[in-house]
């Protein structure tokens, strides 16, 4: 996702690294400093990162040495307001949003919350999803034969105007056709098929059910209520039915891994998208009762294929024992571990697994750790990544834990727990949201460029 003038630029900070042969920790920094800069170049960054001299000079060797000193988000951040004037207009440059407030002081108190919700309120105009500049990129993509998916996933890593996030999240998971010409006929030939599974699989007597699709029918059914709780939307019987079919549909033709709770969570976001295209206003407002039986239908097609388009990029997430969420609350573990020793070293003094909470995160994508407003825009950056994402969450969820790193070293055991059952993002907005996301990639290019990736494997 990065253009050519970003390659050369690295090319060359590389050159001159090894002529140069810099042996001071300060020569080092500024070589750091330099090659991250270059690795902005081109993309549309979420938040704005500010890369700034520490009062301690950052030894290169500190980001993937496992014996190094801790270098906790809330460090980051006071370092970040403490940045010289050069370095902050160089990365304002690059990025098309306002500086957004650290995590620190909107989070610091009520009124700081609010504070910042006003003010995203205020630059909604200038916001990089809704831009005219953005937005224009956007369609230019869209308006050729055949879109070039590479160059789309650039784009909406940073954010997808909402008119337009139906037509992205389809194109982005390749439910629909890059090519153009093919792309109606694609998806009315997909909507049918699914039309054709309702009937062959849900719309059936018990009596045609084997014992563990009843079962299964069942544990769906019962699931389906509990669904984004805090939504009234999603307690309209009609939504919940629609969620049924889809859920169990997949269910049947899937069966290695069949329904597992946390899927019925993962559907949620497909389907306001793409009720998104038929009803309009807040979702509270929404009402299933105001659409056709086709376009009911529709919705539920393209929500199904998308989230089996999905969940083939981490089947072994769901399948028996859950082997592919284990592996990365395990790298999660490792990465704190790396970036932030001090809270680490008192989770692990308390008796805290990850598991115990970072496996929800991982089975339903952080869709119950943050206000359901916000979803969207975290899943334009999911459904950017790709096949990447699965790793690539590791570095979300890293961020989003150390957002509270100071806290967490207060706590206890069980204090610990119910905090980060309950994490405090009720009043986030798409600053917090963002900065999680800023600190995600700034991780990920640090310690995966790393020749000894630790995470490797």
């Amino acid at each position: 996702m990065r253009n050519s003038s970003s390659n050369d630029s690295r090319e060359e900070d590389r050159n001159k690294e090894t002529s140069s042969s810099p042996s001071n920790s300060e020569s080092r920094f500024n070589q750091t400093l330099r090659n991250v800069q270059g690795l902005l170049k081109g993309r549309s960054f979420p938040g704005k990162i500010l890369i700034t001299r520490r009062t301690d000079p950052l030894d290169l060797s500190s980001l993937h040495s496992p014996n190094s000193g801790p270098r906790s988000l809330e460090s980051d951040i006071h370092h970040r307001k403490q940045v010289d004037k050069s370095t902050e207009d160089e990365v304002e440059n690059r990025s098309s949003t306002k500086a957004s407030s650290s995590v620190n002081d909107t989070k610091s108190s009520t009124t700081g919350s609010e504070n910042t919700s006003k003010e995203v309120h205020r630059s909604t105009v200038g916001a990089r999803a809704t831009d005219s500049a953005r937005l224009m990129k956007f369609t230019k993509e869209l308006s050729g034969s055949s879109v070039f998916l590479e160059k789309l996933r650039e784009l909406a890593w940073s954010g997808v105007p909402p008119h337009l996030r139906p037509t992205i999240w389809r194109l982005l998971l390749g439910y629909a056709p890059s090519n153009s010409d093919r792309r109606e006929g694609v998806l009315r030939r997909k909507r049918l098929e699914y039309l054709d599974c309702v009937a062959q699989y849900y719309d059936i007597p018990d009596s045609e059910r084997t014992d563990e699709e009843i079962n299964m029918l069942r544990q769906i059914a019962v699931d389906c209520p509990r669904t984004v709780p805090d939504v009234s939307f999603f307690q309209q019987e009609e939504v919940q039915k629609s969620l049924e079919r889809i859920l169990y549909i997949w269910a049947i033709r899937h069966p290695a891994s069949g329904y597992v709770q946390g899927i019925n969570d993962l559907a949620t976001p497909f389907l306001v998208v793409f009720l998104s295209e038929y009803l309009e206003g807040s979702v509270d407002t929404w009402s299933m009762a105001n659409l056709s039986s086709e376009q009911v239908s529709n919705v539920e097609a393209d929500c199904y294929w998308c989230l089996t388009k999905l969940l083939d990029g981490m089947q072994d997430h769901y399948t028996f024992a859950q082997p592919g969420i284990q592996r990365l609350v395990f790298k999660l573990k490792e990465l704190v571990r790396r970036i932030d020793e001090p809270v680490s070293r008192h989770m692990e003094e308390q008796g805290l697994e990850f598991l115990q909470f970072s496996f929800r995160w991982f089975n339903c994508l952080l869709i119950r750790e943050i206000p359901f407003r916000l979803v969207t825009r975290l899943w334009d950056t999911y459904l950017a990544e790709g096949d990447a994402l699965p790793d690539f969450l590791v570095y979300i969820f890293a961020s989003f834990l150390l957002t509270w790193s100071d806290k967490l070293q207060k706590l206890e055991f069980q204090e610990m727990v119910m905090f980060l059952q309950h994490v405090p993002t009720q009043n986030w907005s798409d600053v917090e949201l963002e900065m999680v996301l800023s600190q995600a990639y700034m991780w990920h290019t640090m310690f995966n460029n790393s020749p000894s990736h630790f995470l490797a494997g």
